[in-house]
């Protein structure tokens, strides 16, 4: 299934003992609608206040339950905060996290005079201008395989922090005449991600965006591999996971 859902009200998507997560409302709404108690897999796990137009989740169940009647059944059961907006029958050996080939995750900020009350849960809001020909600039020493360690929170358990980067752009909206900002829209696309670490590149451009970095910084902040050289970890509410893809969607490894 594919699922999507405004972070701000939950303490992440993974269920955690004695919070409010995403897992848990999906898994409530199937106990509701089938009387099983699942436990669904997801592509990954996203940060209290962090959202996500684009989760994938799958679980296994023995419902006779027609596949296009899923949603609806479901989003019925749902907060309104939380939408499914796609169901289908895969093979047994399907596992949304390891079978996923990419990711695309896409940062928000909201640059300029006046912040977008409407959508303030979902865009960091810089009230000073930033360069962001600089920020694209640096983000394109992103592309490529490398260890990323200096963009991982050091709380990260995983052996390797070496992953590829398909894909580094930064795109702007038009100026808002009215509140005197736009949206700057950093999305960057990968085989997998480490703990914290769209944040930590967000927060860094940031830095670049306001002239405290150079855009070649990028590049020797990568090679340095260390947390201490990059810089502070970006709001959570301005993340939103965008897309997962699969070898089924015609992407391949």
């Amino acid at each position: 299934m594919t699922v999507s859902y405004d972070g701000t009200a939950y303490n992440g998507f993974q269920t955690q003992p004695s919070l409010n997560t995403v897992q848990d409302m999906l898994e409530q709404a199937v106990f509701s609608l089938t009387g099983e108690r699942v436990k669904l897999t997801s592509s990954g796990r996203t940060d209290a206040g962090v959202h996500a137009r684009g989760q994938v989740i799958n679980f296994y169940t023995s419902s006779k339950i027609p596949l296009e009647r899923w949603c609806r059944a479901l989003n019925t059961r749902l907060p309104q905060d939380i939408v499914v907006s796609g169901a289908r029958e895969v093979d047994l050996s399907f596992h949304a996290t390891r079978s996923a080939v990419r990711k695309t995750y896409r940062y928000t900020i909201r640059c300029g005079r006046h912040p977008d009350l409407f959508k303030r849960h979902m865009e960091f809001y810089h009230p000073t201008a930033l360069d962001t020909e600089a920020m694209r600039e640096g983000l394109s020493w992103l592309v490529g395989t490398h260890d990323y360690t200096s963009f991982c929170s050091v709380r990260s358990t995983k052996l390797s922090h070496v992953r590829t980067i398909y894909d580094a752009r930064l795109e702007c909206e038009p100026l808002d005449p009215l509140l005197q900002s736009f949206a700057i829209h950093i999305y960057l696309t990968g085989n997998g991600f480490l703990y914290n670490m769209v944040r930590i590149v967000a927060g860094t451009l940031i830095q670049v965006g306001e002239g405290k970095r150079t855009s070649e910084s990028m590049r020797d902040i990568l090679a340095a591999r260390s947390r201490a050289k990059a810089g502070p970890t970006a709001m959570p509410h301005g993340l939103m996971l965008w897309e997962v893809l699969y070898d089924e969607n015609g992407i391949t490894t």
